[in-house]
C-alpha cells in the first residue's frame, strides 16, 4: 500500500494530521487536473469542491484502489459536472438571445489571454486530453489514468498516442494569430515530449 492511500486510510478512520498531509501532498496535481480540465480560472474553485466530495467519502474508502487514482477520478467527475454547467448555462444563454435579440452576445473568452499549450490541450478531444493530462502532466501511470477514467489500460495508451498526433498535427498548422512559432513550437516539444512513453 502506497504513503497516499495509507493516508486516506488513516484520515477515514478520523486521523486529521493524516488528513492534512493526505490534502498537502494531492492538492497540486488535482489543482493541474482541474485548471487543464476546465481552466486555470476555475481551477482553485474546483480543487475545493473535489476536496468537499472526497474529504466524506474517505470513511467509505477501503483502499481497493490508490488513493490518488480515486482522488483524481472524483476530481474528474467534479470537473464533467462544471463543464456540464456551462453548457447547459451556453444553451440557455443562447436561447434567450434568440428570444430577446435587444441583448449583448454571449462574451468569449480572449483565447490570447492563454498560454500556447493551453490553446494547444484545449483543441484536443476532451478524452484524449485527460488520458494526455493524467500521464504527461500529473504524472499518473497508465493503470492509474485507466482507473480514473474507467476504460482499459489499451485505451488510455490508444487516447495518449493519438492526442500526440493531433498535437504534432497541430504544430504543422501556421501559428495562430498573437502566438509566435517559438512559444507554440516549445510548448507542444514540452508536453509531447514529458511523461511515459507508449
Amino acid at each position: 500500500m502506497d504513503e497516499l492511500t495509507s493516508l486516506a486510510r488513516a484520515a477515514g478512520r478520523g486521523d486529521r494530521d493524516a488528513l492534512a498531509r493526505f490534502v498537502r501532498q494531492t492538492q497540486g496535481d488535482v489543482w493541474r487536473f482541474c485548471a487543464h480540465l476546465v481552466d486555470p480560472a476555475a481551477a482553485d474553485d474546483l480543487t475545493q469542491e473535489t476536496y468537499v466530495r472526497a474529504i466524506p467519502a474517505l470513511r467509505r474508502f477501503r483502499g481497493e484502489a490508490p488513493a490518488r487514482a480515486w482522488l483524481l477520478s472524483i476530481a474528474r467527475r467534479t470537473c464533467a459536472a462544471e463543464i456540464g454547467a456551462r453548457t447547459r448555462d451556453r444553451e440557455l444563454a443562447a436561447r434567450l438571445a434568440a428570444e430577446s435579440a435587444a441583448g449583448p452576445p454571449p462574451s468569449v473568452p480572449d483565447p490570447g489571454a492563454q498560454t500556447a499549450i493551453d490553446l494547444l490541450l484545449a483543441a484536443l478531444d476532451p478524452d484524449r486530453r485527460t488520458a494526455f493530462l493524467l500521464t504527461q502532466m500529473i504524472g499518473c501511470s497508465y493503470a492509474e489514468a485507466a482507473d480514473i477514467c474507467d476504460c482499459p489500460v489499451g485505451t488510455i495508451r490508444s487516447r495518449v498516442a493519438r492526442a500526440r498526433a493531433d498535437l504534432d498535427a497541430m504544430m504543422a498548422e501556421p501559428a495562430p494569430q498573437g502566438v509566435s512559432r517559438e512559444a507554440s513550437g516549445g510548448a507542444a516539444s514540452s508536453a509531447t515530449c514529458s511523461g511515459e512513453t507508449v
